[in-house]
């Protein structure tokens, strides 16, 4: 004998069984909308507002180790902003001090002045020549920059004919805010 459901509870079932679709079709557009979300996050931090982490310290005290810092996409920077530019399949973070047929010199104290003005550079927390292999004053080529680091005395940058003026070609862009650690997230001068 075959038993015949009542009609509450075929109703039941019609609830459940459209709870189930209407539960499968809300997880499905959660997860498409997190995929694109996810997409449009990558798409603009690799087109727009590109995140690296630091490694070393060469930029210390204003970049530590291992902080996280977000870069500014752009072609054109002034003296003393930072930025993130390609050596030999490496990203570097140095400051900028001079451009295009700027005058770089470096005293025997580590003071650097630009066509003959002394920077004051009040991040620089131990001032010194450093590793320096170029002849001073330098004149910085076309379509370059002139770079250093804040810690002066391990930063290898544009005081070597290795790394010497960087390119514009080679800049990512420039950074602007450290996010992580989170103790001192803070915009970057």
């Amino acid at each position: 004998m075959i038993k015949i459901p009542t009609e509450d509870a075929v109703k039941a079932e019609r609830n459940r069984l459209r709870y189930r679709k209407k539960w499968r079709k809300t997880l499905l557009n959660t997860i498409y909308i997190l995929i694109v979300v996810a997409a449009v996050s990558v798409l603009a931090a690799t087109l727009f507002v590109p995140v690296l982490q630091v490694s070393g310290s060469s930029m210390e005290p204003t970049l530590n180790d291992k902080d996280i810092v977000l870069l500014y996409k752009t072609p054109n920077f002034e003296t003393g902003e930072l930025c993130a530019f390609y050596y030999q399949n490496k990203l570097l973070l140095k400051r900028v001090i001079g451009s295009l047929g700027d005058i770089i010199d470096i005293d025997k104290d580590g003071n650097v002045s630009v066509n003959g003005e002394v920077l004051d550079e009040s991040y620089v927390t131990n001032n010194s020549i450093g590793e320096c292999d170029i002849t001073l004053p330098y004149q910085v080529p076309e379509n370059r920059y002139f770079v250093l680091g804040d810690n002066r005395t391990t930063s290898i940058d544009s005081r070597t004919s290795v790394v010497g003026c960087i390119e514009k070609e080679q800049i990512i862009g420039r950074v602007t805010f450290r996010v992580c650690p989170f103790e001192n997230m803070s915009f970057i001068k």
